[in-house]
């Protein structure tokens, strides 16, 4: 087994240094220069949207998930054990440094994930629960490529619902545990853990898509605030700190780090790394997400899922860099993982803290969990619509919680790692194909909202793009509103196409 671990490292580690993150960088650059930064530019627009009223059918009944349900469930996958066991590998590995390379990325990344969301909406599908789509289906639509899709899907399959939420349960565990007297836990207890969490996601994942959103709504803003609220106590009492923390961040992560001993590729290897195992930008797993919206512009969920990307990198991560880097000056011999940032908290507010942090660490984790699966069912939905196999791919979801509880997760989150440069690589090269439709979806909108429209799209407005589904027209897109609010919106419309000619 510590072959096999070692060798999964080297080979993750060499793909990673070669491959990914070079066309990670490049990609993300491009991307920053060609929208005209538009993760900076439309902040506002990302806040606005945000809140976007649902267009629904003629019963009344939304036409699909929320534009913030659809936020709620990217983040759900987002905000998990990257947040605090791959923050707290990050700085263990990379030392404070590894910080700013993860914030930097975000950064970079969120033009990446603007594209990726927006082309994930355009190409969408109609199914029983509403909206599904996502890499695989621009693969498809978009590039003519089933091929390339399925690939993805694959991949997807192996990395999101059966390792990293193996990871997720693994991690709710290994906290559990660690909270024990003297961290000695009865053997008893990763298959009690396994079992209470394989039985409560089996009455959310057979529920359908709509339950997810209903829980995962439920749960991202409250363990947000909770995890901000712990984090910014921590923060207050060691104030006199932070000024040397930002110092250590910024000064780490342009040179050799002595005290940890990492070179400066190293650290930025390592930021990058665990920044996109945790915000996901630019992996293709959100987008799966995006997709699910009901909304009447592709481009407003690149816009949300954007701002997913801030909201789990520059808030939840800080936090636990934050945590970690005013509690525990010497890095030396610092543990890897959920372990750092857990004797972070307990060292400065006392073994009751650890109480608190399991109840947020199991909505973290188990919130993702839910996000993971949903992404793989819309995988398994592209690959095949045999009932049976989705109900065979559900099965196989829970089962790998529990195991995940029971076994050790080194090589998983190697192996994991790997599979996330290569599912990343596949979904980067499909939208810097697909890049210049994202663009031009991207000046369709920006055109619109200088003329005081709320944007709608319908796939007339690009002709010549191949493989677009739904759009149909205006009143398919936007549902039943009032007669009023149609009036003015067509007036609107109408006076811009006028002006265009």
């Amino acid at each position: 087994m510590d072959a096999l671990n070692s060798w999964l490292t080297t080979w993750g580690d060499t793909l990673w240094t070669w491959i990914v993150l070079p066309v990670v960088v490049a990609l993300g650059v491009y991307f920053t220069i060609r929208s005209g930064v538009v993760q900076f530019r439309l902040i506002p627009e990302m806040f606005r949207t945000l809140t976007d009223k649902t267009p629904r059918t003629e019963s009344g009944a939304p036409q699909s998930v929320s534009a913030f349900q659809a936020f709620t469930i990217s983040a759900a996958s987002r905000v998990g054990v990257g947040n605090i066991a791959g923050v707290g590998t990050a700085i263990a590995i990379g030392g404070p440094g590894a910080v700013f390379w993860m914030w930097l990325m975000a950064f970079v990344g969120g033009a990446s994930s603007f594209i990726e969301s927006s082309l994930a909406q355009l190409y969408k599908t109609r199914d029983a629960d509403g909206f599904r789509g996502g890499p695989a289906y621009y693969m498809q639509r978009g590039l003519g490529a089933r091929w390339m899709g399925v690939l993805f899907a694959v991949i997807l399959l192996i990395c999101f619902p059966l390792a990293f939420s193996s990871l997720q349960a693994n991690t709710i565990q290994a906290t559990v545990a660690g909270s024990m007297a003297n961290g000695q836990a009865p053997a008893w207890l990763p298959w009690l853990v396994g079992g209470v969490l394989a039985v409560l996601m089996a009455l959310v994942v057979f529920g359908g898509v709509r339950r997810i959103a209903s829980v995962t709504q439920a749960l991202v803003p409250l363990m947000a605030l909770l995890y901000l609220f712990l984090g910014l106590v921590i923060v207050v009492i060691h104030i006199d700190r932070l000024p040397e923390v930002f110092a250590t961040i910024f000064t780490q992560a342009f040179g050799p780090n002595e005290v940890i001993g990492a070179t400066l590729g190293y650290i930025i290897l390592t930021g990058v790394k665990r920044g996109m195992f945790s915000n996901e930008a630019g992996l293709g797993s959100a987008p799966n997400a995006g997709a699910s919206a009901a909304v009447t512009h592709p481009v407003k969920q690149g816009l949300v899922q954007t701002l997913g990307v801030y909201f789990d990198t520059f808030l939840v991560c800080s936090i636990t860099a934050f945590i970690v880097l005013v509690s525990v000056p010497d890095l030396t011999s610092a543990e890897r993982g959920i372990s750092l940032t857990q004797n972070a908290v307990s060292g400065v507010l006392g073994g009751w803290a650890n109480v608190l942090l399991i109840v947020i660490i199991f909505l973290l984790a188990f919130s993702s969990i839910l996000g993971n699966y949903y992404y793989g069912e819309s995988n398994i939905e592209f690959i095949t619509a045999h009932r049976g196999v989705r109900l065979g791919y559900r099965i196989v979801a829970v089962v790998a919680v529990f195991v995940g509880s029971v076994v050790s997760a080194d090589v998983v989150w190697n192996f994991a790692d790997g599979a996330m440069g290569f599912m990343a690589l596949v979904n980067l090269i499909a939208i810097a194909l697909l890049s210049g439709v994202a663009f031009r979806l991207l000046k369709d909108y920006t055109a619109q909202r200088k003329r005081g429209l709320d944007p709608v799209f319908t796939r007339d407005r690009l002709p010549d793009v191949r493989g677009i589904e739904v759009w149909e027209d205006e009143l398919s897109v936007t549902g039943p509103i009032d007669i009023p609010t149609k009036k003015r919106q067509s007036e609107k419309h109408r006076d811009h196409l006028h002006d265009r000619r």
